[in-house]
């Protein structure tokens, strides 16, 4: 009886959070700055420990100033994370740039949780929420960021959807609350390969294309997760393509 009470209540917790953010989120405008990165998903796996790489490389033939800077610019994260228990892992990034304008050096750090709110195959739909911290070393502007994670699985199809509320800071920008959308479908063809479509949408960058991702695995608990894709730029503030790459090296 207890059990069957707290999933209610867990459940009805989940549905009145939902709520809350699609009622912001319709208040609000959307992200400034390309968003185009990487599709979470919600699920932790307890006692599992990663390294993580991921880059976007930026392609675009535009005539204007900040669209020349932006050809060929590259966005590396590189991280180590881990679970803290069976429903929240933590991870922390350090983020480095290369663009035509200097070498590449580390111009932001991130801190990163996610808490996993139901049990896998629970319900129709499996939900996370994502928290994330971020502060640019030269341009002294911090991000903090939430966000909405949900996952549903028809037959070898999987859909994902990543709904973000985003509030920025800093001394040189205007304090500003937004919002941005990730999307992910995916075919699960096998462990080693499966093909996806993504889409990313803010107010900086709104962008489709094909990725390729899957999971090599190693004796134990290791694993190799990797992700490499190209999304098409829809509007003239993104990038012709962005080039994305993920590895992680769970153990």
């Amino acid at each position: 009886m207890n059990h069957i009470i707290y999933s209610t209540h867990h459940q009805s917790g989940v549905i009145a959070s939902i709520c809350l953010f699609f009622l912001v989120s319709a208040s609000i405008a959307q992200a400034d700055g390309s968003f185009i990165d990487k599709v979470y998903h919600p699920y932790v796996q307890p006692h599992e420990r990663e390294f993580e790489w991921r880059a976007n490389i930026h392609k675009d033939t535009g005539k204007s100033e900040k669209e020349k800077s932006m050809n060929n610019s590259q966005l590396h994260r590189f991280a180590y994370g881990q679970s803290l228990n069976d429903c929240w892992s933590a991870e922390l990034y350090l983020i480095g740039e290369k663009n035509k304008e200097h070498d590449f050096k580390i111009t932001a750090v991130e801190i990163e949780a996610l808490w996993q709110l139901t049990e896998q195959g629970e319900y129709s739909q499996d939900w996370a929420m994502l928290f994330e911290i971020e502060h640019e070393r030269d341009t002294d502007v911090s991000e903090v960021s939430s966000a909405l994670i949900i996952e549903q699985q028809w037959s070898k199809w999987v859909g994902t959807a990543n709904l973000y509320l985003i509030y920025e800071w800093g001394s040189k920008i205007d304090n500003e609350l937004e919002t941005a959308m990730a999307l992910q479908g995916r075919y699960r063809y096998s462990k080693s390969i499966e093909p996806a479509v993504e889409f990313y949408s803010s107010d900086g960058s709104e962008g489709i294309g094909p990725v390729l991702l899957g999971n090599i695995k190693l004796s134990g608990r290791k694993n190799i997760h990797w992700e490499a894709g190209v999304i098409f730029g829809l509007d003239r503030e993104t990038a012709d393509q962005t080039f994305k790459f993920l590895i992680e090296f769970e153990f």
